[in-house]
């Protein structure tokens, strides 16, 4: 009987999504911790891990001025900056995993399967996600970008553990399409932090629904 091969998916765990960003979540900087304490008492698990991150340029109405913390926020993770780093906490994990999705350039992306792969070394540059994010080695998305779906589809990916920031925004998008590809869902509960309490628990049950299991 072959064991299943699972992947690991770190979401958004930068610095602009824990204590002192821009778009602070509590808990942020604990979670960070406790994802490279996790990696390192279980990479063997995993036949995969990778990382998304928000690397915003230009999102339109992504960015609210004001924004109404529903569809539009304050500025964050802009490319480049220290915001779009990933945490100190967590950033040298990042560096050896096996890939970093960049997501939102030019438009809101809250699902790390909205995401293309960093070219060349998933851990070379600031945070952990170096390289140009308008280009990936084989075909997969627009223009030869490589997405995460078809990242995990050609190494034969069959489940997926999320855990990262937030639960209630990209860790809650990111799992329900990682179910709509098929794959075995689970979210790390304890390896997350969610903006609300009240949308939190509203995403779990949404998560439920799904079919993804909370761990």
């Amino acid at each position: 009987m072959s064991l299943t091969r699972r992947a690991l998916v770190i979401v958004d765990v930068q610095n602009d999504f824990c204590e002192g960003g821009s778009l602070a979540v509590t808990g942020g900087s604990a979670v960070a911790a406790a994802i490279a304490d996790w990696v390192e008492e279980h990479r063997s698990r995993y036949a995969a891990i990778v990382a998304t991150a928000d690397w915003h340029e230009d999102p339109g109405p992504h960015f609210g001025d004001p924004p109404d913390y529903r569809d539009s926020w304050p500025v964050h993770c802009r490319a480049g900056s220290t915001g779009a780093a990933f945490h100190p906490a967590v950033a040298e994990t990042i560096e050896d995993a096996d890939a970093v999705f960049r997501k939102g350039r030019d438009r809101a992306a809250y699902s790390g399967f909205e995401g293309y792969a960093v070219a060349g070394d998933a851990g070379a540059g600031e945070g952990g996600a170096g390289g140009d994010a308008s280009a990936g080695e084989s075909a997969g998305g627009p223009d030869g970008r490589v997405d995460l779906a078809h990242w995990l589809r050609e190494r034969h990916i069959e489940a997926v553990d999320v855990c990262g920031i937030a639960t209630d925004h990209c860790v809650r998008a990111t799992a329900l399409d990682a179910v709509a590809e098929g794959l075995r869902t689970r979210v790390l509960l304890e390896l997350t932090a969610g903006v609300a309490p009240e949308t939190t628990a509203a995403a779990l049950e949404q998560l439920r629904e799904a079919g993804v299991e909370i761990a």
